[in-house]
């Protein structure tokens, strides 16, 4: 049976699925997630660094194309670039397409990362997607990425992450709980929230996701954003 979760959104035990909601997530997301529109911000302005003439940039998870479109203005007019923004959700890459239909240099396809092709690459943005990969499919999904930047190319990795031991973890849970209640979520909304995350959002440490990163062969990886249980990492290849 689906409860509500906030902003309309309902969802199951163990079952949450990004089908469906195209039209409440910008909401729901805004007011999830610490930092989150300051993020897009930063991923936008680091495009001074890591964004040549004529370059690629590829999202994994590019959702409803908020992040999309913010970085498409920013770079309007500047710098001639490529734009392509990967989902396995209908609903979602529709938002983004008429979000983003003015931008010709913009494209939105259905295709998971694991299977798609991929070309020499300025930068790869996964704003929260890796989370909601399967851990046994991500170190796969970082070396491909890493294999696919340009030298000198740029991933940008955000996620919700684990902390380091028990104590820690359960300081960051409570002040999670706290962040959503102040927001206007209620303790039934938030309880839902989490129990449909279950076996769906598989957080990894900040060291975790760090030695994935390495392993995959970045040397360079630095934290750029951290509010709590939810950080962002540059890694340049």
């Amino acid at each position: 049976m689906d409860t509500p979760v906030g902003d309309n959104i309902s969802q199951s035990n163990a079952g949450w699925s990004f089908e469906g909601i195209s039209e409440e997530f910008d909401e729901h997301v805004e007011r999830s997630v610490p930092l989150y529109n300051a993020g897009h911000d930063l991923v936008c302005k680091l495009s001074d660094f890591f964004l040549p003439e004529d370059g690629l940039v590829v999202e994994l998870g590019t959702s409803t194309g908020v992040l999309a479109e913010r970085f498409l203005k920013f770079n309007e007019g500047r710098k001639k670039f490529r734009y392509l923004g990967l989902d396995v959700v209908d609903g979602m890459l529709e938002k983004a397409r008429s979000r983003c239909a003015a931008f010709e240099n913009a494209s939105f396809v259905n295709e998971d990362i694991r299977i798609v092709e991929t070309e020499p690459t300025s930068m790869f943005i996964s704003y929260y997607t890796m989370q909601f990969i399967h851990p046994s499919y991500r170190q796969e999904v970082i070396d491909k990425i890493y294999q696919a930047l340009e030298w000198g190319g740029a991933f940008m990795l955000f996620e919700k992450v684990r902390a380091p031991d028990a104590r820690f973890q359960d300081i960051m849970n409570q002040l999670y709980h706290e962040f959503k209640i102040d927001n206007g979520f209620s303790e039934v909304e938030i309880m839902a929230k989490q129990r449909s995350l279950k076996g769906v959002l598989e957080p990894f440490s900040t060291q975790a996701n760090v030695d994935m990163m390495k392993r995959a062969g970045f040397l360079d990886v630095m934290t750029i954003m951290k509010s709590v249980s939810f950080e962002g990492f540059l890694a340049i290849k």
